[in-house]
């Protein structure tokens, strides 16, 4: 595996509580980021976090987990390094201010707040079923929405260099 420094980070956000089809479009997501050599930064926890993880152990990747307690056993069993906070859903900042872009999966207001914390740093934003985000009188947010898992992926991947 390539240093960290040189393997892009790359954020995968989503809900806790997810579909079926979310969970298999992350774990996809998750396996085609190891194949490519990236890095994957979550919440560490349940439903899109714990499917990306899985798909991207499978495939031999190395996962992240910011965790939003004070307890590393909160982490999904497929996180390499959790990495405990004990600051609650204000972790969602580090997530997005550490990846170099981000896919959103699904996702309840929790992920809503990471889109946005990743629009506010300029962090890419790649969404599969996710929010669409848009307000009268603003240009509408540089949110790209893939058609698949395989689309988010590349097009995450390409924003990232």
């Amino acid at each position: 595996m390539e240093p960290i420094r040189e393997s892009p980070i790359i954020g995968v956000i989503g809900g806790s509580r997810t579909t079926a089809a979310e969970k298999a479009a992350a774990q996809t997501v998750g396996r085609l980021l190891a194949e490519s050599g990236a890095v994957l930064i979550c919440g560490g926890r349940g439903g899109v976090m714990e499917a990306a993880c899985r798909g991207a152990k499978a495939a031999g990747g190395l996962t992240i987990g910011i965790l939003p307690g004070s307890n590393r056993r909160q982490a999904n069993p497929y996180v390499d390094i959790p990495i405990v906070t004990g600051i609650g859903e204000a972790r969602n900042a580090i997530i997005a201010r550490t990846a170099r872009a981000v896919i959103a999966i699904g996702g309840s207001y929790g992920t809503l707040s990471e889109i946005a914390f990743a629009l506010a740093f300029g962090t890419p934003v790649v969404g599969w079923g996710t929010w669409r985000v848009q307000r009268e009188g603003h240009p509408t947010p540089p949110i790209f929405h893939a058609a698949t898992p395989e689309e988010a992926v590349a097009r995450a991947l390409q924003l990232a260099h």
